[in-house]
């Protein structure tokens, strides 16, 4: 089974990078699209592509990476197993229809899509150039290897994934030897918010432009209202 979704040409020339976004569990690759727009001036030459999950959620519109019936860190790590060889086919077809290398690549999830970019951006042979994870987990120990840059944000009120999901993630990634950014959104529940959605799109700038390191201390970023 091939995965499709929207895609996004760059705003300006061939693509030079590509973004995929990883939408969350019962929504689909045009969810998370949007947020290209917020960030192409920012990063003119890069494409952007959203996958639809394989399966839809049963009696919904939405789609699904894997089932969900609790918030379970085993139960979300045997479920982005499954899913994660079909994403990562679908990470190797855009590249290969943007003739780009595998370091061109930054993935960026929300909720359920964190937890399947995290664990494939830590294990594909050549790490992304960089991570994003919108209120989501780490699914599963942290493996050997280089790890790639990491921006997680979360909101304090979330009460689908709690806030703590972030600080275990970024302890574990930290421990590991990862430069982990984060952020913590107040009054913010389970989404995006404007901060977030701006750090983002720097984030991924400066980690296409090699500006970021990816090993060292954790470095936390947090602005009360």
């Amino acid at each position: 089974m091939a995965l499709d979704g929207p895609t996004i040409a760059p705003a300006r020339g061939p693509a030079t990078h590509l973004v995929v976004l990883v939408h969350g569990y019962g929504a689909d690759g045009q969810d998370l699209i949007g947020l290209a727009e917020h960030w192409r001036a920012l990063l003119p030459t890069v494409a952007f592509a959203a996958p639809n999950a394989p399966t839809r959620i049963p009696g919904g519109p939405g789609y699904q990476w894997f089932p969900i019936s609790r918030i379970d860190p085993h139960e979300m790590q045997k479920g982005v197993e499954v899913a994660g060889p079909l994403l990562d086919a679908y990470l190797d077809a855009e590249l290969a229809r943007l003739n780009l290398p595998p370091e061109r690549l930054a993935l960026a999830g929300f909720s359920q899509g964190t937890m399947l970019s995290l664990h494939l951006g830590l294990r594909r042979r050549v790490r992304p150039a960089a991570i994003v994870g919108f209120s989501g987990l780490l699914a599963g120990a942290v493996p050997p290897g280089d790890i790639p840059p990491i921006l997680l944000t979360h909101g304090d009120s979330d009460s689908v994934i709690p806030p703590q999901a972030m600080f275990l993630a970024a302890s574990q990634l930290g421990l590991a030897g990862a430069a982990v950014q984060w952020h913590l959104a107040p009054g913010m529940g389970h989404g995006i918010d404007p901060e977030g959605l701006m750090m983002a799109g720097g984030f991924l700038a400066m980690a296409f432009a090699g500006l970021l390191k990816s090993q060292g201390e954790i470095r936390s970023v947090y602005k009360a209202s």
